[in-house]
């Protein structure tokens, strides 16, 4: 009986590094997980590319899919639709492969609701100082921008309690190495592996049924 993969969700406040932690964690092939790209409407920022960092999307085309009901989740932040396709994610789980999502908390919250029993892990930066600095550092935002980003991201960070891991980034490798053991963790978790054995104790019992006959 193939065992259903996974979904790990994984967000926090823009500029905590989400991204590059989650290029850490991948740099490592020896996993069973794939990333899933996510949707958005924002412009694609110099560098990124189509399919790979993201999906870039008009505004009338993201509104047709979510009407559509093809979206697991999505959210509308600093006035741009992100979100994650539900097909490839369900086929993607039921080949028995884990499933990454890098997505924001409001779409996270979302994603909750549908799959409970997904791992939610939740990036946090050392303090709010350090996060300002890296999005100023990023250079790609306007200082009105940066402060949205901010007074967002102390709403973030109180619903961190509907997470189930919180990591701090304080230095990528490092970070990422959480991650991967969590994920790893929650591979063992009995409520996960149950179902493996009780079907092999309903095989075996059934196979005895069958020799006594």
């Amino acid at each position: 009986m193939a065992e259903r993969g996974l979904l790990i969700v994984f967000s926090g406040p823009s500029g905590v590094g989400k991204g590059t932690v989650r290029s850490e964690i991948f740099k490592d092939d020896a996993h069973n997980f794939e990333y899933s790209v996510s949707m958005t409407t924002r412009p694609q920022r110099q560098g990124e590319v189509e399919g790979k960092d993201y999906f870039f999307r008009t505004r009338e085309e993201f509104e047709d899919l979510i009407r559509r009901g093809e979206m697991l989740e999505y959210a509308e932040y600093v006035g741009n639709y992100y979100g994650t396709p539900l097909t490839y994610v369900n086929e993607t789980l039921d080949k028995g492969v884990d499933v990454f999502l890098e997505i924001e908390v409001q779409g996270a919250l979302q994603v909750k609701k549908k799959v409970p029993d997904g791992v939610f892990i939740f990036l946090t930066p050392p303090d709010l100082a350090e996060l300002k600095e890296r999005l100023v550092g990023r250079g790609t935002d306007s200082a009105e921008v940066i402060a949205q980003r901010i007074e967002r991201a102390k709403e973030e960070i109180a619903l961190m309690r509907e997470y189930d891991y919180a990591v701090v980034n304080d230095q990528v490798p490092l970070a990422a190495e959480r991650v991967k053991r969590i994920i790893e963790t929650e591979h063992y978790r009995v409520d996960r592996v149950i179902g493996r054995y009780t079907h092999m104790i309903s095989e075996t019992d059934a196979a005895k049924a069958a020799v006594r006959k």
